[in-house]
């Protein structure tokens, strides 16, 4: 989120965002988006956002990437998406499929690389306007919220609130069934008036479907601008059962909100709570009898408002005092701790099975052919999986079955290629994140292989609502609050293609990142993934070594003023980067190690 708010900066639309988001809470209509939407810098901004991303690299139906657009000029590719936008008509859309969890497959439609820079320029003037609307415990593809809020939120439904009674629905295939003339009326709902924007839409939602044909409904998954319409989508849905009781009108004046709430509690209104990510939610519900009649309910405002249909196999109301429910990969139940019932969650069955078999494949691929990419993959995917469930209430427990179940595998395999050792001599980036742990690693051409079974779990905190990148106070927050998250960058490294990296200069890589806690060795800001350059301070042409106190990892913009030789080329990113005085001079130090001329201030 933080380079999203610098590239906002650097385009200069942190202002228009913020105007947006406040005029739309203050229920302003909006007449005239075109022309934001295709101003020069919200193109520029989209195309950029999209480069970013690792999608980037997918073909559409037209087999080009974003590769194949990088050589145009900046004013080449603003003609060229604006030429675009004239008579739009998206190219077809290049139609995949990834396997479910339950044997089947999810279509996936992935638009061309210029209909993808067209969503995401409509996304990005969109998002603030809806989200000044959006319900406060919708959790799915809004910025800064994740499945750990959502949970979260849920724990507090059952700890604080004492809600045990859960209204499970499951939509039948929502991504698939959305109709288009109702979803163009709740976009209207929102403030979007632009017809013309309104009719390009349309026109993104009728992109025709390779081998398939037009589509008469619902939203292709895949595709940038879709998250957002989903939201919109449910949003109905969100602010109904919130009418139901949480938000009921009343004309009396209350100081607190909990003195409202005890007195809806004399009413005959069903108490509920709705938690929701993406098309996945729950209803907290008192009672058996309250959660019945919000089953039903649901049911019928999901037909009747939304033409949506539930899955009744799927759908249930649950007493998690007696059983659990599964929500975005966790089991959750209600137990008794004292005086109390507390919420209990633990990793849902059918994701430890397929943490299990994920486990068992790169065991095999390890043992096959132990290189430095399968031992970084093996490392990427215990930390990945650890970072996600580490929430759970009883992580350490599941993980420790699974490791049971991987013994046997794991040292019939490892112990031909490596060997266990106590972990005192371990690299930073292992101590930093298993360093707590008495485990010993296997340790396979150098590197340390992170244990299954050692991990605890982490206080889960609600999401703060006024977390916002939209407002002034809520970028203040964002920047004061929010520590950046070293863990989900450091994934990203590991799943980086490096062909020639030692394992020493992959590990010390890391390491170096986790001890200077991501952030950029000259300017000191903040590093994601894709930003980072490891420089070597004295090249390896010169006798440089892949040691930790050779590895200096910055940006990748400094990275290449530093060996920047001719003078227009350090004009132009000395222009870009607005260094001060002594980042200069550290410049110079790199350069210097270099045997490079030094840069005059």
């Amino acid at each position: 989120m933080q380079t999203r708010l610098r590239q906002w900066e650097y385009y200069g639309l942190t202002p228009i965002f913020s105007e947006l988001y406040e005029r739309s809470s203050n229920g302003e209509k909006f007449n005239k988006l075109y022309e934001l939407i295709t101003s020069r810098d919200n193109i520029l901004l989209a195309y950029r956002t999209i480069k970013s991303n690792t999608g980037s690299k997918t073909p559409g139906a037209d087999k080009l990437t974003i590769d194949d657009y990088k050589l145009k000029s900046q004013e080449d590719l603003v003609t060229l998406i604006k030429e675009k936008l004239v008579d739009y008509k998206p190219r077809a859309v290049r139609r995949v499929y990834i396997p479910k969890q339950n044997g089947g497959k999810r279509p996936l439609g992935i638009p061309s690389m210029v209909d993808r820079i067209i969503q995401q320029m409509f996304k990005q003037v969109l998002e603030p306007i809806c989200e000044a609307k959006f319900y406060s415990h919708s959790y799915g593809f809004r910025p800064l919220r994740s499945t750990a809020h959502a949970k979260s939120r849920c724990d507090s439904l059952i700890n604080i609130s004492e809600l045990h009674y859960v209204v499970d629905v499951d939509i039948k295939g929502f991504f698939d069934n959305v109709k288009h003339r109702k979803l163009m009326k709740q976009i209207w709902n929102f403030g979007i008036w632009d017809r013309k924007v309104l009719a390009i839409i349309s026109k993104m939602l009728k992109a025709p479907i390779k081998d398939v044909g037009l589509p008469t409904k619902g939203t292709p998954q895949g595709g940038i601008l879709s998250p957002l319409l989903s939201n919109i989508v449910l949003h109905d849905l969100d602010m109904w059962v919130a009418s139901q009781w949480e938000n009921f009108p009343s004309c009396f004046q209350y100081k607190r909100q909990g003195d409202k709430i005890a007195a809806l509690k004399k009413t005959n209104l069903k108490e509920g709570y709705i938690v929701r990510y993406a098309d996945d939610f729950k209803i907290f519900a008192r009672n058996h009898k309250d959660a019945i009649k919000w089953f039903h309910a649901v049911r019928k405002y999901l037909k009747e408002r939304l033409n949506l249909d539930i899955n009744t196999d799927k759908s249930q109301v649950v007493n998690l005092r007696k059983r659990s429910t599964d929500f975005l990969g966790f089991s959750l139940k209600a137990i008794p701790k004292g005086s109390k019932f507390v919420s209990k969650s633990n990793i849902k069955r059918d994701k430890k099975v397929q943490i299990l078999k994920r486990a068992q494949k790169h065991i095999l691929n390890i043992s096959k052919n132990p290189s430095n990419e399968n031992l970084m993959n093996w490392n990427s995917f215990i930390l990945g999986v650890h970072n996600y469930f580490r929430v759970a209430t009883h992580v350490s427990k599941d993980f420790t079955e699974i490791s049971h179940m991987l013994f046997r595998l794991i040292y019939n395999r490892f112990s031909k290629i490596g060997k266990r050792v106590y972990t005192s001599n371990a690299p930073p980036t292992y101590k930093k994140f298993y360093g707590w742990s008495r485990y010993r690693a296997w340790v396979i051409r150098g590197f340390y292989l992170y244990p299954v079974q050692a991990i605890k779990t982490r206080t889960n905190l609600n999401f703060s609502q006024e977390l916002t990148p939209f407002t002034e106070e809520g970028r203040l927050s964002i920047f004061k609050k929010l520590k950046p998250q070293i863990i989900e960058e450091i994934l990203k490294l590991m799943q980086s293609k490096i062909p020639n990296g030692t394992a020493e200069y992959l590990d010390n890589r890391l390491s170096r990142y986790s001890m200077k806690n991501g952030c950029c060795e000259i300017t000191g800001e903040f590093l994601y993934a894709e930003d980072v350059h490891c420089h070597h301070f004295t090249p390896k042409y010169l006798g440089g070594s892949d040691d930790f106190e050779n590895l200096r990892n910055i940006h990748k913009t400094v990275h290449k003023l530093v060996h920047a030789t001719k003078e227009e080329t350090i004009v132009r990113y000395l222009n870009f980067l607005k260094l001060n005085s002594n980042q200069i001079k550290k410049i110079n130090q790199y350069r210097k190690a270099c045997n490079l001329e030094p840069i005059r201030n």
